[in-house]
């Protein structure tokens, strides 16, 4: 009588592994990398619109100190790289810079209009500002509008 197998020898496990790694060893360099470049776009434009709306929210809470409010300035040229938050306020004798963002790589940001959003104490844009934003990654863009009158800020994909 023969005696039932009951698992697999070392050759066979180690035949498994070496094909299945020279299987992935084919397949990743053939990956698209596109899902990983527009969540990038995502994570930047939300990041964005979250610092637009904490400039402005600065911008209401210092109101009685200060009067000219609080800017988000877009880094470099365009398509930007980058912003900051800085205080607009001329008691202080330098500029106040509050923080710097740089975008990741593969991430741009195009703008209608000036590179500045300057908000009010009101949390109101002041005239002149940018009206839109556009955050985009490898065909995966986001669009970021401000309503002038309130500051409200809103942010869609395309």
């Amino acid at each position: 009588m023969h005696k039932a197998r009951c698992g697999y020898s070392l050759v066979e496990l180690l035949v498994v592994v070496a094909i299945i790694g020279l299987m992935a060893a084919v397949a990743v360099p053939r990956l698209s990398y596109g899902l990983v470049y527009r969540t990038k776009a995502r994570a930047a434009a939300y990041r964005l619109v979250t610092d637009l709306r904490r400039t402005r929210a600065l911008a209401i809470q210092d109101a009685a100190t200060n009067k000219k409010g609080y800017t988000l300035l877009m880094t470099g040229s365009s398509p930007y790289s980058g912003y900051q938050i800085k205080s607009e306020n001329e008691d202080t004798q330098q500029e106040q810079v509050l923080d710097n963002y740089r975008f990741e790589s593969g991430v741009t940001a195009t703008i209608k209009g000036p590179n500045k959003f300057t908000f009010k104490p009101l949390g109101n844009l002041k005239p002149g500002s940018g009206r839109q934003i556009t955050v985009s990654a490898d065909g995966k863009e986001y669009v970021i509008t401000f309503v002038q009158a309130t500051g409200a800020v809103s942010c869609t994909g395309r």
